[in-house]
């Protein structure tokens, strides 16, 4: 599950933070089923 935090939603799985929810989703669910993180959803992560 997506974690709301001051800074956005965080993927649970490795902790990437990102400005809309979508994104954080769409890494938790590929994390989850890849047990890795995919480049092209990482680009859009935010620095803390």
């Amino acid at each position: 599950m997506v974690k709301k935090t001051l800074s956005g939603f965080q993927c649970e799985e490795c902790k990437l933070k990102y400005k809309e929810k979508s994104w954080a989703e769409k890494c938790e669910a590929w994390c989850k089923a890849h047990k890795s993180c995919n480049l092209e959803i990482i680009r859009h992560a935010v620095k803390n």
